[in-house]
């Protein structure tokens, strides 16, 4: 795995981790479920695979093995999903996506409380210091009064665009939904071998971006009543909006493609703008010239000056049918540890403890270049104005989910117009409303 190294600042932020470490397993039996194996799911995640890449220094400070099965987003939930509905014991920790799934494990039961561990001064270090975390993400990882993981990041979708070819097409950074869609058009006629526009086209994942577009046009899922709401002038508009830019402006075979894609095609110089999760800045900022040539945006307003960005988190959680929920316990806090988030963070994850996102060697990597710290702007500007509603505001919300990327696929494809498809997709959500 490719890691990012930061010169002479990284080099300095080691020995003080070093130095952190060593506190870090003093006064503490860091030992106490040595010789024990923990089974650790996940998906392929910036996050997880720079902690994967960290395991041989867990292991020796606790002398638990890990056994990692990393599968692909979708792939990796439908094997959770599984192993969970039939309560085996066969995963003991795994990354979950509360704004998606978390309703729907919470009510089934099939999370551990992290509670009683956490208040455990046998299990938890008293280094950890829990307080540290950010609220607003806490408190997406809290089901009634029960915590139920520890939050990983900060994330929502924001325009990655090319300087460069803005300025050799002589295009402003645009002001709104309507200008955004004017310059993807003004790339495809001045850079004709260019992709203008890049963003998810992929069912089950499309409702992360899109989401976004269709809070910007002025409205949500639900109306003031309770009732899906897709069909609504505004609704439609914002289906039209997103088909029409990938059908127009993006990649061929768009509805195959989720962040991996976009990430790539922007990454390689492929595409001029892409409309993509904040967290994969640290991924497409390794491709040459992309830290050089890159500016940040988050998505503009909609006709109405409406501009509501999307943002959410992941965690990580204990299973409930773990037989091994104490060692896995250890696994998470060294996953989540003030050193390690530091780490993570000069890797572009945004930090969710407050003590690493003020910290001197966070800020001096931020302003070592230009665009990290337009990203950590974004990032907090998503935190004081934005919305975790990702999708259709429902227990299951993977399916949810998927009706909404039907509905936008079918209008990519021209096979409807978006008004039937919004309206459709209305039908079904409230069909799945009254379902008990």
């Amino acid at each position: 795995m490719r890691l990012r190294t930061a010169g002479l600042l990284l080099a300095s932020l080691a020995a003080c981790l070093l130095a952190g470490a060593t506190a870090f397993a003093q006064g503490f039996n860091w030992k106490a479920h040595q010789g024990e194996t923990i089974d650790f799911l996940t998906e392929n995640h910036p996050w997880s695979n720079a902690v994967v890449a960290q395991l041989p220094e867990f292991e020796k400070l606790t002398g638990i093995n890990v056994q990692v099965d990393t599968f692909q987003e979708q792939q990796m939930r439908q094997r959770l999903v599984t192993i969970l509905q039939s309560k085996s014991p066969s995963v003991d920790v795994f990354m979950s996506l509360k704004s998606l799934e978390g309703r729907l494990y919470a009510h089934a039961g099939w999370y551990a409380g992290l509670d009683p561990l956490l208040k455990n001064p046998a299990e938890t270090s008293p280094d950890y210091d829990f307080a540290d975390f950010s609220h607003a993400p806490v408190a997406g990882e809290t089901f009634g009064a029960k915590l139920d993981g520890i939050p990983l990041n900060i994330e929502g979708p924001i325009v990655y665009y090319r300087k460069d070819i803005f300025q050799k097409c002589d295009i402003a950074p645009p002001a709104s939904l309507d200008a955004l869609m004017q310059a993807a058009a003004a790339v495809h006629k001045c850079e004709p071998t260019m992709i203008p526009w890049a963003t998810r086209g992929l069912k089950p994942a499309l409702a992360y971006t899109f989401s976004n577009v269709l809070h910007n046009f002025g409205t949500d899922y639900m109306d003031a009543a309770g009732k899906p709401d897709l069909c609504s002038p505004k609704g439609v508009r914002a289906i039209a909006w997103y088909a029409d830019m990938l059908r127009k402006y993006g990649p061929p075979g768009a509805i195959n493609n989720s962040f991996l894609q976009t990430r790539e095609l922007y990454g390689q110089g492929r595409a001029a703008m892409a409309f993509e999760s904040s967290n994969e800045f640290g991924e497409m900022m390794k491709f040459p010239h992309r830290q050089d040539d890159t500016g940040l945006m988050l998505l503009p307003p909609g006709p109405g000056g409406v501009s509501k960005p999307t943002v959410i988190g992941w965690g990580v959680s204990l299973s409930a049918f773990s037989r091994k929920q104490a060692a896995a316990w250890y696994f998470v806090q060294w996953a989540t540890s003030k050193a390690m988030d530091a780490k993570l963070a000069l890797q572009g994850i945004a930090p969710p403890r407050d003590s690493v996102a003020q910290s001197t060697q966070y800020k001096a990597w931020l302003n070592q270049v230009p665009v990290r710290a337009e990203w950590a702007r974004l990032l907090k500007q998503m935190g004081a104005t934005g919305t975790s509603e990702v999708g259709p505001p429902l227990e299951r919300q993977p399916q949810a989910r998927e009706i909404v990327g039907d509905a936008v696929d079918n209008v990519l494809l021209g096979e409807v117009s978006a008004h039937h498809a919004a309206c459709s997709a209305d039908q079904q959500i409230a069909a799945m409303m009254a379902e008990k």
